[in-house]
């Protein structure tokens, strides 16, 4: 079968395309840029990249007409603008037109529960997506799931930075409303049981775990998972933005996520009913489990995905390709190079950088420069990274992007995503047996030129530290 995947570099559709793919379907993979995309080796000729932007009606036509299905897992709620729910209708009546043209059969949207009256924006505009899905010719398959547990989802993430973090918690009241959260790997087996299979055609499911918990009941349940001891006392002064600053200042979370997050955490997530469970034979595992799950991908960096590496997690808002060339033209550049003794390891040591191993020479500069950015509302150093020695194009490395990483070639480049009056560029090449490294610095206007000079006396034993760590 031939099967359409939009948001293929989002956290669900990273775990979802290996999974078809290795089931003998050919994948078509939406994305906006190919320069971020990453392919696995294994399944290299199952899988075709198609550049398309859903806001952009005309970068449709680049999806082939004969396709047999499509999973439909685009979602705007971290996105830096405040509009989202437009941007999300303006792309699901761009992708019913289109899909109405081709031979697909069925749609399957993964949406949020929304069964309360009152539901927050963010759930509002998942429903308006899913009416307006509805009115395409083909058959739709709705799943609607609550808190997704799994490793490097931004729910289970949140829970483990303030559990990690405050042994003692004073908590916004939202922490006493209800849930029913989901293993990420019963979403994902949710997701492939419903291909093409007519008993869910036309029609929506609620998808959930078999516990019904408070988001404080899932913090302590996480604390006793790790041995920790917590203390959580709920007030209810704690406005919604308070809430959204709390949120944002503890966890890896952006303001924006945070803030979406807030709105959608004061209603309540419970599955109407579980029928889908018994039609498909999937029988979810509990939060402890998924608990458990998830700590040991953690634990044996075995991260697939993670919600960090979206884009919306940072400022980068174009694609790749138009940051690549690193220019030289007005520009401040500084240039170091060093002699090698082993590629091998030099390159394991670039490879390694930032996350839990840090910069390899003035860690509390590096941390200094993290918390002022948050302060300013920047990213802050608090993403780290997926894994502990892989990175590929466009995964986020504290308060970085990744451009360009090729281990065969030495080449890694990255693009600063912290809040500059300019755009800086860190790169490290290795060409015969010497390894290159720049930071390059492209200032806007007078308050760029002294912002570089600033720190210009930092970086004389900052850099020249980092380099030598990386050789010897």
């Amino acid at each position: 079968m031939k099967i359409l995947l939009t948001g293929a570099t989002g956290y669900i559709g990273k775990r979802l395309l290996p999974l078809l793919a290795s089931q003998g379907h050919d994948i078509i993979c939406c994305v906006r840029d190919k320069n971020r995309f990453f392919i696995p080796v294994e399944f290299k000729e199952k899988i075709e990249v198609v550049e398309v932007d859903f806001l952009k009606k005309e970068t449709l036509n680049a999806i082939p007409n004969d396709i047999d299905a499509a999973y439909y897992l685009i979602h705007s709620m971290s996105s830096s603008s405040n509009n989202y729910d437009e941007l999300e209708q303006i792309s699901a009546d761009n992708f019913v037109t289109k899909i109405n043209t081709t031979n697909a059969k069925q749609v399957i949207y993964l949406s949020g529960i929304v069964n309360d009256k009152s539901l927050s924006k963010h759930l509002s505009s998942r429903k308006n997506v899913e009416d307006i899905l509805n009115s395409g010719t083909f058959a739709l398959t709705t799943l609607r799931a609550g808190i997704i547990v799994g490793s490097g989802s931004a729910s289970f993430e949140i829970i483990r930075d303030l559990v990690n973090k405050l042994p003692i918690m004073i908590t916004p009241k939202w922490l006493n409303t209800k849930c029913q959260p989901i293993a990420i790997n019963d979403v994902l087996d949710f997701l492939f049981k419903s291909l093409l299979n007519p008993i869910t055609y036309h029609q929506s499911f609620d998808i959930g775990g078999p516990d019904i918990l408070t988001y404080k009941e899932m913090l302590l349940a996480f604390a006793k998972a790790k041995n920790l001891k917590r203390w959580i006392f709920t007030v209810p002064v704690m406005t919604p933005k308070l809430s959204s600053y709390w949120l944002y200042f503890v966890t890896s979370t952006s303001y924006k996520l945070a803030a979406a997050l807030v709105s959608s955490m004061k209603v309540e997530v419970i599955c109407r009913d579980t029928k889908i469970n018994e039609l498909l034979n999937v029988k979810p595992m509990s939060y402890e489990k998924a608990l458990s799950k998830a700590l040991l991908k953690v634990d044996e960096d075995k991260v697939a995905s993670s919600w960090k590496d979206s884009l919306v997690s940072g400022r980068f808002k174009s694609n790749i390709s138009e940051y690549l060339q690193v220019p030289k033209k007005d520009c401040f550049i500084d240039r170091r190079k060093m002699e090698i003794i082993n590629r091998d390891y030099t390159i394991h040591q670039i490879w390694s950088i930032g996350g839990e191993t840090g910069w390899y020479y003035g860690d509390w500069l590096w941390g200094l420069r993290g918390f002022i950015d948050q302060l300013f509302g920047g990213v802050g150093s608090r993403r780290g990274r997926t894994n502990k020695h892989h990175i590929n194009a466009g995964d986020a490395l504290d308060f970085w992007r990744v451009l360009y990483a090729n281990k065969e070639e030495g080449k890694l480049i990255l693009f600063a995503e912290m809040k500059l009056p300019g755009e800086a560029w860190l790169e490290f090449k290795i060409i015969g047996n010497t390894l290159y490294q720049s930071a390059t610095f492209k200032p806007r206007g007078f308050w760029g030129k002294l912002y570089w000079y600033a720190v210009l006396p930092f970086h004389g034993f900052i850099f020249k530290g980092m380099l030598k760590k990386l050789i010897q």
